[in-house]
C-alpha cells in the first residue's frame, strides 16, 4: 500500500476519513474497547422488563480491515436494547456495539442512518465471549436467558466489557530505620513491624487492582533459630504470608525477605489515602529475635490498574 497523502494534519491539505480513523487507531495504540472502567454498562431496566440498558461512556472500536482504522463514539445516557423472550428452552443473546461503514460493508447512509449502534446477536453459544470474526464491533455482555422468561435482571448479564487502554500507575516507596528495632516476642501473634515499614498511599479514582511488592533487605535475626511470617496489609486488606524459616545457629546473620500481592480492591478505597504496613507473625516454636536497624533498607513498590467496573 502507498501512502496516504497528505500527512497529517497538513495546512491545505485534504484528508479522507481513513487518515483521521487510522490517527485514532495510532492513538489507541491499536487496542479497541471501552474508554473508562464505568462506561457502556449493561445492566437490568429500573423496573426489570424486555430489555437492557447500555450506560454511560465511549468506547473504541477497531475496524476488521487494518487500513480501516478505528472509530470512537460515545453514548449519553441510558440506551436501551430490547431482549425477546426465551420459549421452552434457554438462549444466550451477545449485546455489541458494532459499526457499519457503507466505505467497507453494508448500505446505510451515514447522513441519515445510525452507523454506530448497539446490536444483540441471538442465539449464541453459551460459552461466546467475543463478537464474529470480520465484524467491526466489541462485545460488551452476554444475555444467558432462562427458559420461558421475559424479565431480563443483573443475574442474567454477563459483563464482557474490555478497556481498550486501561490505565495504570506506579510508585515506589522507601524506609531506613534510624536505629535498631528488635522483635523479641514469640508470642503465636501477629505484630504490626518494623514500625519504619508504613506509608500512606493515595489509592486512583479509577483503581481496581493492586500489585505490591515489599523487600526488606538485610533482616536482621540473632540468639537462636527463627521462625515467622510477614505479609503485607494494605487498608484492611491482607496479603498472602511469606515464610521466614532460618536454623543458621544463634549469632547475628541477616537475611532479604520479600512479599509480593496481586489484590483486587474494596471500592469504598478508590479516591482515598490508605496505610501500607507489614505485619508480622511471631512463632513460639522458636527462639530467634528479629530485628532492623541502619543496615536495613526496606522498599515498597506499588502499582495500580484500571479494570471493569
Amino acid at each position: 500500500m502507498t501512502l496516504v497523502q497528505p500527512p497529517m494534519l497538513t495546512h491545505g491539505g485534504t484528508h479522507p476519513a481513513r487518515a483521521f480513523r487510522m490517527m485514532i487507531r495510532d492513538l489507541a495504540r491499536g487496542s479497541q474497547g471501552i474508554t473508562e472502567g464505568n462506561n457502556l454498562k449493561v445492566r437490568q431496566l429500573a423496573t426489570p422488563g424486555a430489555a437492557v440498558r447500555v450506560g454511560d461512556g465511549s468506547s473504541v472500536i477497531r475496524g476488521a480491515d487494518w487500513g480501516q482504522g478505528s472509530y470512537t463514539q460515545y453514548n449519553v445516557g441510558d440506551a436501551v436494547v430490547p431482549i425477546a423472550p426465551t420459549g421452552a428452552s434457554s438462549r444466550s443473546d451477545l449485546l455489541i456495539q458494532r459499526i457499519e461503514d457503507p466505505e467497507y460493508e453494508g448500505n446505510r447512509n451515514p447522513a441519515t442512518d445510525d452507523i454506530g449502534y448497539f446490536q444483540v446477536l441471538p442465539n449464541v453459544s453459551a460459552t461466546t465471549m467475543t463478537t464474529p470474526a470480520g465484524m467491526t464491533a466489541i462485545v460488551l455482555a452476554r444475555i444467558d436467558i432462562p427458559a420461558n422468561t421475559a424479565t431480563i435482571t443483573d443475574s442474567m448479564v454477563r459483563d464482557l466489557r474490555q478497556i481498550a487502554n486501561p490505565r495504570r500507575t506506579r510508585e515506589l516507596f522507601t524506609a531506613f530505620p534510624g536505629a535498631l528495632d528488635r522483635l523479641t516476642s514469640h508470642d503465636d501473634r501477629w505484630h504490626n513491624w518494623p514500625a519504619a515499614a508504613r506509608w500512606n498511599i493515595a489509592v486512583p479514582e479509577w483503581a481496581v487492582n493492586t500489585k505490591i511488592l515489599t523487600t526488606v533487605s538485610t533482616l536482621r535475626m540473632d540468639t537462636s533459630f527463627a521462625f515467622a511470617y510477614m505479609q503485607n496489609v494494605f487498608g484492611t486488606i491482607q496479603g498472602q504470608d511469606t515464610t521466614i524459616d532460618d536454623d543458621q545457629g544463634t549469632g547475628i546473620r541477616r537475611s532479604t525477605v520479600i512479599m509480593a500481592d496481586n489484590l483486587t480492591l474494596d471500592p469504598v478505597m478508590r479516591g482515598t489515602v490508605q496505610p501500607l504496613y507489614l505485619q508480622t507473625y511471631t512463632s513460639p516454636r522458636a527462639a530467634g529475635n528479629f530485628g532492623v536497624d541502619g543496615g536495613t533498607s526496606l522498599i515498597c513498590d506499588v502499582e495500580f490498574t484500571e479494570g471493569v467496573i
